[in-house]
């Protein structure tokens, strides 16, 4: 891979509680940090990175956040809020990481919408109902399913262990009232490292 650009690819989950590892373990997915260039990101300033945005106050199941640190020390944050105290504290989380030389914050506060909330509400239910094959994602302490809603429109983004449950997930999300449509971002667990 000499000469050719090299791209690193560490997913914080908006879950971002969730782990770098396996399915039980919680893999990371919330925040992909991709780099576009031969120099190499640490591990270790990901981790760093991953561990502020994680350890927000009210960073949860209906928020995404992902970024990627440039080769001149930028991260560029990305993704959407609910509230804009976490758009906010995710920035000032992440300015004084030893790396990071400037912070980019292109996170996008989710429009208040009662409309909005109560889909987010019913996607929350039919996701994650006692009698749902992924109830056991919603016992975690951060899902590693996200429920994105923005004027009627869903995106569930994470990481789920197989094919069938992001089907599952996109299913259940097209059946709640008032969605007008559902995009499945959902990655399998085994195909998102390759």
């Amino acid at each position: 891979m000499r000469g050719k650009t090299m791209i690193t690819s560490v997913l914080l989950s908006a879950a971002l509680g969730i782990q770098f590892a396996s399915i039980q373990a919680q893999p990371a997915y919330a925040a992909g940090f991709p780099q576009s260039q031969p120099r190499q990101v640490s591990k270790g300033l990901i981790k760093e990175i991953r561990h502020e945005l994680v350890t927000l106050p009210y960073y949860g199941l209906f928020d995404w956040l992902e970024g990627e640190v440039r080769p001149d020390g930028t991260l560029v944050l990305r993704g959407e809020v609910v509230r804009a105290s976490t758009r906010k504290d995710a920035e000032s989380r992440v300015k004084d990481i030893e790396g990071i030389e400037n912070v980019v914050n292109e996170i996008e506060v989710l429009p208040l919408s009662p409309s909005d909330d109560r889909i987010r509400a019913a996607t929350y239910r039919a996701l994650f109902s006692g009698s749902s094959p992924l109830f056991r994602y919603a016992t975690r302490a951060v899902p590693p399913i996200h429920i994105i809603v923005k004027s009627g429109r869903v995106a569930l983004k994470g990481v789920v262990a197989t094919q069938q449950e992001s089907q599952i997930a996109f299913m259940k999300a097209r059946s709640v009232s008032g969605v007008f449509e559902v995009k499945n971002e959902l990655r399998v667990e085994n195909e998102s490292s390759n």
